[in-house]
């Protein structure tokens, strides 16, 4: 039976170009839009521009237009890029629009009636040289949890959210300046209210990974929820809030309210009714996003959802970061690549394709090698898929296919059966393991034309049925394989399509060779990829983010790369075998010497009330003893009790330092209770 889908992507927001970052993302949803539909399922792609905020506001403002202008400039470009990269949207929107602006009074007009908006005044930050105050994203600075720097303004790379009032030393990302604080009337969403339901949800719906659902339990269900910040007060470009004059809807709420906006303006143009898609149980909703989000798509969102009485998202599908090399992708280093800038030297199909063998179900970073993608491009796509058809596409011309399908020791009957194997993959987002088994089904083809030398056939005129069969069956596992890959390689299907003369629309092609027909000439049909292309591309990305260089210096560290070098990253982990260490904030009751030991000090560490915990560290060299004392320290609090001869150690102190006197006892702010979890 057909499905009914509606699948979303995030919005990206309108104040840059779209870089290959973001495509991770566009195209792994694509692909599995394509997929769907390939498989007969009625399903539709929708996405929107995120247009509004005070980045926008300050944009529009220094390059003398409206915001009106600029947003439209950039849903252009958007789409241009967007469209060059394969990615088929079936509704592309804005959240600057009088269907979100309607749609959003409703989930308000929701939320006031489930009495879960509350009003009070706070301090915010507020940026003296643009003279507006600062929403979150334009806020970066220390996290006040665990004391990374140059992060963003409501969470930080280590899981914390906060608000941006919490940073230390923050900065304003529109001029530069400290921000002050301002008093100001705020609208919060109490969250809260909804806990045990959303706890409940986490729990039962089956809409998250695994790796999710336990990081939501361990890390923000696992206590109270912070009241939601949901209105900025003016200026500010958005939708002002009815009932609230001066104070504007903050991005966060429009702009995933814009999934249903843009689904109506899709509605409008197709005869549909938007309670088909959006009120209805039997429509599923995927949204794809990435890691960064998660909080908001899988908390906030059900919990909006839930409250207006739309559809709950069947799955929430969360991907990784983008890395370029093994690193974060940067300007600086030529690998934070525009999606233009791509364009110019490579084909679009060899990032789709290289993203696809990389994609799994698990929120897992990418990491796009340069010499591994050409490998992997010319490998596989190159030297394997078009191979099969360019080493008989050009006698084929002349012979057309067999009316019979000819025997080829179960080639194509193999393949065929592997059909449902790689659907599967498809389904579950392992693109990685479909590729893997596509490719391994053209690794199974090429041998056949290797061993029956079709261009030796074609000198001998007695041999040209023998030619026409082996023509056939090399040309009807090519067919297989561009069927398999169609959701990936778009224009790949294209080809096969004009160069058998039947268009690829059903997964079921699969499974029947195509007989007695002609074939057109054989076009070239990709290319191998150079690394030296793949070079320039890098160093223009760098002269590029040279050229628009803010005046405004970043802060530069000269941190060494020694203690990195003296003892290398450990191997990577999940967030399960994270969730297993409890480490906890501790103060230091009392501090004593060990006289028989050369390394050690002995600590007393409360955990507040009664519980107190022996702990031996190895900090003798760096610390006299009465100076710990009333220190609040992290301790490792679940660690299994080792017998030593100076006594029991029942836990273990974190520090950092190579040892001996350069030991540096990690720190903790003031305001942190022992007891407390470090998460």
């Amino acid at each position: 039976m057909s499905r009914q889908i509606l699948v979303t992507s995030a919005l990206p927001y309108a104040n840059g170009p779209i870089h290959i970052g973001h495509l991770v993302e566009y195209i792994q949803t694509d692909i599995w839009v394509r997929f769907q539909q390939l498989r007969g399922n009625q399903c539709i792609y929708i996405c929107a521009d995120d247009t509004h905020g005070t980045a926008i506001m300050i944009r529009a403002r220094k390059e003398g237009r409206t915001e009106e202008d600029l947003i439209a400039a950039m849903s252009h470009e958007h789409q241009r890029d967007f469209h060059r990269f394969g990615i088929n949207f079936d509704h592309y929107g804005s959240t600057n629009s009088e269907a979100n602006r309607k749609i959003c009074g409703e989930f308000w007009n929701a939320l006031r009636e489930a009495d879960l908006i509350t009003e009070r005044s706070i301090e915010q930050l507020y940026d003296p040289d643009a003279e507006t105050f600062l929403a979150d994203r334009f806020v970066r600075g220390t996290c006040p949890k665990c004391g990374r720097t140059d992060q963003a303004g409501d969470n930080c790379t280590c899981g914390h959210t906060y608000s941006p009032t919490d940073l230390v030393d923050p900065k304003s990302t529109l001029s530069g300046a400290t921000p002050v604080l301002r008093e100001a009337t705020h609208l919060f969403v109490q969250l809260d209210k909804l806990h045990d339901w959303l706890v409940d949800w986490v729990n039962t719906s089956d809409a998250l990974q695994s790796e999710v659902a336990n990081y939501l339990k361990g890390h923000f269900l696992a206590e109270r929820l912070r009241d939601w910040d949901i209105s900025r007060p003016a200026p500010y470009f958005g939708f002002e809030i009815p009932d609230s004059p001066g104070n504007y809807w903050y991005v966060w709420f429009d702009a995933p309210i814009g999934y249903i906006a843009s689904t109506q303006q899709w509605c409008d143009g197709h005869g549909e009714r938007l309670e088909h898609w959006w009120k209805n149980d039997d429509c599923e909703v995927h949204h794809f996003i990435g890691k960064d989000i998660t909080y908001f798509h899988t908390l906030f969102w059900p919990g909006m959802l839930k409250t207006a009485g739309y559809n709950l998202p069947t799955k929430v599908h969360i991907h990784g970061f983008l890395n370029v090399d093994g690193k974060k992708m940067s300007k600086r280093d030529g690998t934070l690549i525009s999606a233009d800038t791509y364009l110019k030297y490579a084909d679009p199909s060899y990032l789709r394709y290289f993203y696809a063998t990389k994609l799994t179900p698990r929120v897992e970073d990418l990491d796009l090698g340069v010499e591994e993608f050409a490998e992997k491009v010319n490998s596989d796509l190159v030297g394997k898929v078009v191979n099969l058809a360019s080493r008989v596409g050009k006698f084929a011309h002349g012979t057309g296919l067999s009316e019979n399908y000819p025997d080829d020791g179960g080639l194509f009957e193999a393949a065929a059966a592997a059909g449902d194997e790689i659907a599967k993959a498809y389904e579950a987002c392992d693109y990685s393991r479909a590729m893997r088994r596509i490719m391994e089904l053209a690794d199974a083809a090429n041998p056949f034309v290797e061993h029956a030398k079709p261009w030796e056939m074609k000198k001998d005129p007695a041999r040209q049925d023998e030619l026409r069969d082996v023509c056939t069956v090399a040309l009807n596992l090519f067919r297989q394989l561009a069927i398999y890959l169609a959701p990936v390689l778009p224009d790949l299907t294209t080809q096969c399509s004009e160069l058998l003369g039947e268009e690829i629309v059903s997964w079921e092609q699969s499974r029947t060779p195509l007989l007695g027909t002609s074939v057109t000439k054989f076009k070239r049909m990709l290319n191998r990829l150079q690394t030296e292309e793949l070079q320039k591309m890098i160093e223009e990305s760098k002269e590029l983010a040279a050229a628009e260089a803010d005046t405004t210096a970043e802060p530069t560290f000269n941190d060494s790369d020694q203690p990195l070098k003296d003892e290398p990253l450990a191997d990577e982990i999940t967030i399960d075998d994270f969730a297993k260490v409890d480490l906890r904030v501790a103060r230091v009751i009392k501090a004593e010497q060990v006289p028989e030991a050369n390394k050690l000090l002995k600590l007393t560490l409360g955990l507040g009330g009664d519980e107190q915990r022996q702990v031996f560290a190895g900090i003798k060299a760096a610390y006299e003893p009465e100076a710990l004392v009333g220190r609040l320290v992290v301790m490792v609090a679940n660690l299994k009790p080792r017998k030593m001869r100076f006594g029991l150690s029942e836990g273990m102190v974190t520090a950092a330092g190579p040892g001996n006197a350069d030991v540096f006892i990690l720190g903790v702010d003031d305001g942190a209770l022992p007891g407390q979890r470090v998460h």
